[in-house]
């Protein structure tokens, strides 16, 4: 958890409210004076229905009202938590107050059509370069496709701060070459044998069947091995532990070499492949981002094939 301070600010009609931020706590802290302000009221209303948010065991009292010393004051102050001020908000009826229901009312609404909503304020000055890339993002996915909102998220997630924020992907920024320069050894008879250790696995538990990862045609996953090793005049084409983890997992899934099972294989392949070279981040390649990426690059394009291998490498960043 972050526990660095920060500002949290509700821009009311009136002009913007500043609020201390305790993420400690996941919460807000805000006096009687600012609660006034925020929903323009007297502070008589306000105080009466903090009392009665308390009376009615609407919240703790506890745990929501803390006493802080300020600046320039001999007495300390009640600073309540984002739960009162929820709370005030909902039961007074000035004129803000009600501008103020109608926003958590929408925002309450996004959450639980959409599943999640976006806060303009965090984004700031690349809020619109942000909209621009996710609808740039969301082209790549074709109707009907089996990515899921939440799952995409997770991506939106670690771009948040490079992808999305820098509009790379618009402007076809997106990596062309990984950082890991470090050789890269292993033959095409290792990953076949990790793949019929994983049908084993995945046989026993009734979730594969015996054409899972039998190969079409003879020599099928060397090949794609093969590719991954090319190189032109002395050099590899794809000379990053990255670049070939990205393209194992994009030519298992695109090529098809397999009768069944392409996807979860070269899911599999990519993750095994990191993994060897001690190059896996679990933080980053968590399960949603692997599905989601496994099924974008199913579903993709292959004229978008740059892009999507972009993509991955901009995760493995």
């Amino acid at each position: 958890m972050n526990t660095k301070p920060h500002t949290i600010i509700y821009q009311a009609k009136n002009g913007a409210i500043e609020l201390k931020g305790d993420w400690t706590q996941d919460t807000i802290w805000a006096s009687q004076a600012q609660i006034t302000d925020l929903f323009q009221v007297d502070q008589s209303v306000v105080s009466r229905h903090i009392k009665n948010i308390f009376k009615d065991y609407e919240v703790d009292k506890e745990s929501n009202m803390q006493k802080m010393h300020i600046a320039n004051s001999d007495k300390p102050v009640n600073l309540y938590s984002l739960d009162v001020i929820l709370g005030v908000g909902y039961r007074t009826n000035s004129k803000v107050a009600i501008e103020f229901r109608k926003w958590a009312t929408q925002t309450l609404k996004q959450h639980i059509t959409k599943g999640y909503s976006i806060n303009k304020k965090v984004l700031a000055q690349n809020y619109d370069e942000f909209l621009k890339a996710i609808e740039t993002f969301k082209t790549l996915i074709p109707v009907n496709s089996e990515v899921k909102t939440g799952d995409a998220l997770e991506l939106v997630k670690l771009f948040a701060e490079t992808w999305f924020a820098l509009d790379a992907y618009d402007k076809s920024d997106l990596p062309q070459l990984g950082l890991n320069k470090s050789q890269v050894k292993f033959t095409a008879d290792e990953l076949i044998q990790a793949l019929v250790e994983l049908k084993q696995d995945l046989y026993k538990k009734k979730m594969a069947t015996e054409l899972f990862g039998q190969e079409k045609q003879p020599n099928a996953i060397a090949g794609i091995v093969g590719n991954i090793f090319q190189s032109a005049f002395g050099e590899e084409i794809y000379p990053s532990i990255e670049e070939k983890a990205a393209h194992l997992l994009y030519f298992i899934i695109k090529n098809h070499p397999l009768n069944d099972g392409n996807k979860r294989s070269g899911a599999f392949a990519f993750i095994w492949l990191l993994n060897k070279t001690k190059t896996l981040n679990t933080s980053k390649i968590t399960p949603q981002v692997l599905t989601t990426l496994t099924l974008l690059v199913a579903e993709s394009d292959p004229h978008n094939k740059d892009q999507i291998i972009g993509l991955i490498l901009q995760i493995l960043k």
